[in-house]
């Protein structure tokens, strides 16, 4: 399967679940509204507290939507500027994923660089993406976040 129509099915599966989400969240509030418009003391709390969760809903959908985009534009600008973690090379498991040695050398690597370019946000996605091949997912995230900050900051 070629790279442009994996990201093509990602893409429209990505799609499909952001429009299965807003029926949801329609179908949700319209209950919510029909709690709340018996005029009875347990359904109207309970329609309002079910009335937050399609808010909470869409405001999660819209900032992963929207870090998503940010993440995949930097990764663009990396592979552009010839950036791009290159892990073709490195050893995997059975699995699919880089061997936690080769892992552990890479990040050992990336973090060099960004000791050495502290305000280069590519450094900061390296490291991002390395954090991430290391199997620390939180750091991953943290840190391309600080990548999307100094990014939109360098415009």
């Amino acid at each position: 399967m070629s790279d442009g129509s994996r990201a093509l099915r990602i893409q429209l599966l990505i799609g499909f679940m952001c429009v299965a989400l807003v029926v949801y969240f329609v179908l949700l509030g319209r209950t919510a509204l029909i709690l709340i418009g018996s005029g009875e003391a347990a359904p109207v709390g309970l329609g309002l507290a079910i009335l937050i969760m399609p808010a909470i809903g869409a405001w999660v959908l819209v900032a992963t939507l929207k870090a998503g985009l940010a993440h995949q534009r930097l990764a663009r600008k990396a592979r552009e500027s010839g950036m791009d973690l290159d892990v073709d090379d490195l050893p995997r498991r059975a699995s699919g994923r880089i061997e936690r040695d080769a892992a552990d050398a890479l990040f050992a690597t990336v973090r060099t660089e960004v000791e050495n370019d502290p305000d280069n946000w590519v450094r900061w996605y390296r490291l991002a993406r390395a954090y991430d091949y290391a199997g620390d997912r939180t750091r991953a995230r943290e840190t391309m976040k600080k990548a999307v900050q100094m990014e939109e900051s360098a415009q």
